[in-house]
């Protein structure tokens, strides 16, 4: 009997557990689900007679190394900085390792170690990073067979809420980790724009932000996406022109978001004892708020330098960001005020659907003549539980691990991204059969 490992049991594990349980009969699997919340795993595994439950922390090294050598793969879903404790187990014990997330440095550096061992660590196997790789590669590659050269390939992605769903001003819910939100784009972003690199500082990333038109959707906003240019090599178009991976949201959202920033309300750096201190209290320490003449709204609208009756505002009032609703008392810094105040206003109902949004748009040149190539994909969600989200991340690594363990696919050595056509060309046939389909067009 082969071992499954799957590390986590979060919002986007439901339909990675579910695949593995559905084929755990016929291949005469056992799937263990790893966890730090009991009630968590038991949702997901709901009593099958394949699974296997294990209550666990994560971070205590005698727990996990003897669930990591019991397993023929593991599959992390755990948050980012907790892979390379179970990337360190695998090593060690041999065994091949798939996540969702971006290649860290701590696991970058493991390649030759993992290539030595024979072992496949398959990082970037999910939405955005994952099925983004492999759809663009897939693209690049069939261009670059009839002898055309590609100067340009944008790249968008974003998790949203389907229209049917959208009741708030910002046209955004959580559908996937609410802290990622707060440190989205935090770090900057590089990419490729007519031959030069462009640099994004945090405080300028949302501001003028630019807009795509989806069929079907109209137009959507996007911001740029951490380091394009780290993935020139990998997508193999060093002498590419132009060159963008970004992320879609709805236009107000990003208007207001860079509000958010400006006033300083994302920062980890600072702190609050927030005892008997109320949301409106917060945001007139934050921003200096001093003259009582003016009203706060009007001393944040002098602040963002936006006249009284700017959408942003009453985006900003909606929050309840100038209301004197006690806050939690704690000591904590404002990105920790602002996420307890977004996890109540971004919550989706049990009803609601999320949708996932991705758009590559590449122009190349054929025979002397310009090409331009729209690949989209729109997928909405059932609800809350068995959101878009949850199955376009959970489904590629789900897939990649059967195809491992059934030897559809050899594993590939080292720590590596999908952009192997040994990889993504069976992995996208199979998502197709789950709705997860892109629609080309050539123009």
């Amino acid at each position: 009997m082969q071992t499954i490992l799957v590390a986590g049991a979060g919002k986007s594990s439901i339909y990675l557990i579910d695949y593995l349980l559905s084929h755990a009969a016929k291949y005469k699997w056992k799937v263990i689900v790893a966890d730090g919340s009991a009630a968590a795993i038991e949702e997901k595994t709901r009593n099958h007679p394949f699974a296997e439950t294990a209550v666990i922390d994560i971070t205590s090294a005698p727990e996990r190394e003897a669930l990591v050598k019991r397993a023929d793969i593991v599959v992390s879903l755990m948050p980012p900085h907790l892979h390379i404790h179970l990337a360190k187990n695998c090593l060690k014990y041999k065994k091949n390792l798939i996540t969702a997330s971006y290649v860290s440095p701590e696991i970058k550096e493991m390649d030759q170690a993992v290539k030595d061992a024979g072992l496949m660590f398959m990082c970037e196997m999910g939405l955005d990073p994952g099925i983004d790789h492999m759809t663009a590669t897939q693209i690049i590659h069939s261009i670059q067979r009839v002898a055309s050269t590609i100067t340009s390939f944008k790249s968008y992605c974003g998790g949203l809420i389907a229209p049917e769903s959208d009741n708030n001003p910002w046209h955004y819910k959580f559908s996937w980790n609410p802290k990622n939100i707060i440190t989205a784009g935090m770090g900057g972003a590089k990419y490729l724009l007519n031959g030069k690199e462009a640099d994004v500082p945090y405080e300028k990333l949302f501001d003028n932000s630019k807009r795509i038109n989806v069929d079907g959707l109209g137009y959507l906003a996007y911001y740029p996406n951490r380091d394009s240019l780290r993935y020139l090599d990998l997508y193999d178009i060093p002498d590419i022109k132009t060159f963008l991976r970004a992320t879609l949201r709805h236009p107000n959202f990003c208007r207001g978001w860079h509000a958010v920033i400006s006033l300083g309300l994302t920062s980890g750096e600072d702190s609050f004892e927030t005892n008997g201190l109320t949301t409106a209290e917060w945001i007139k320490q934050k921003t200096g708020y001093d003259n009582t003449a003016i009203s706060l709204q009007q001393h944040v609208a002098n602040k963002l330098n936006l006249v009284s009756n700017d959408k942003i505002l009453s985006m900003l009032d909606w929050l309840g960001l100038f209301n004197d609703t006690a806050l939690a008392p704690k000591r904590v810094s404002s990105g920790e005020i602002l996420l307890d105040i977004l996890l109540d206003k971004w919550q989706m109902a049990p009803e609601d659907k999320d949708m996932v949004v991705m758009q590559h748009e590449v122009e190349y040149l054929h025979k002397g003549q310009k090409n331009k190539l729209t690949s989209s994909m729109v997928l909405k969600g059932e609800n809350r539980e068995h959101s878009a989200m949850a199955k376009t991340v959970g489904l590629p690594m789900a897939i990649l691990a059967r195809m491992v363990l059934t030897q559809k696919i050899i594993p590939p050595t080292g720590v590596l991204i999908p952009n192997m056509p040994s990889v993504y060309k069976p992995v996208l046939t199979e998502l197709e059969h789950y709705g997860i389909e892109f629609n080309e067009e050539v123009g």
